[in-house]
C-alpha cells in the first residue's frame, strides 16, 4: 500500500497515535491541540484529505464518556456523596478520558485516511446490473 517508492509505508498507529506525518514520521501533524497544519514541515505533505470529522468524537463518547458517567453515577448511588465530592473525583476523570484521547485519535484517523487512500464516496452508475436483466 505504498504511496511513493521514495517513502516507506509507515503503520497508521505508529505514526498517528503520535501525531507524526503518515507519509515521513518525522513531522507533526497537528499545530495546537486538535489543529491539523496545512502541510508537513518535513516531506511537503499536503493534509487537504484530512477530514476526520466526528469521528475522533464518537469514539471517545462511547469508549470513554458513557464509563466515566457510568463510575459517577455508581459512586452516587452506592455512596451519596455532596456534591464536592464529585467535584473533585467525578469531574477530573471525566475531563481526562474525555479530553486526552481526542488528539491521538485524530491523528490515527487522519494517518489511516491516508494510508487507505480514503476519499469521498462516489457513484458509479456505468456498472453493476441493469434493471432490464433483473
Amino acid at each position: 500500500m505504498g504511496h511513493d517508492a521514495q517513502w516507506p509505508t509507515l503503520s497508521p498507529c505508529r505514526t498517528g497515535l503520535r501525531g507524526h506525518c503518515p507519509r515521513c514520521g518525522r513531522g507533526h501533524l497537528f499545530e495546537g491541540f486538535l489543529t491539523v497544519r496545512p502541510a508537513c514541515e518535513v516531506c511537503g505533505l499536503d493534509y487537504g484529505f484530512a477530514d476526520p470529522a466526528d469521528g475522533p468524537a464518537f469514539f471517545v463518547i462511547c469508549f470513554a464518556c458513557v464509563p466515566s458517567v457510568a463510575l459517577a453515577v455508581w459512586i452516587e448511588t452506592f455512596y451519596q456523596p455532596p456534591f464536592w465530592v464529585h467535584l473533585l473525583t467525578s469531574l477530573p476523570f471525566l475531563l481526562l478520558t474525555c479530553i486526552l484521547p481526542l488528539r491521538p485519535l485524530k491523528g490515527w484517523l487522519v494517518a489511516s485516511q491516508f494510508f487507505y487512500k480514503a476519499e469521498q464516496g462516489k457513484l458509479d452508475r456505468g456498472s453493476g446490473l441493469r434493471r432490464d436483466r433483473l
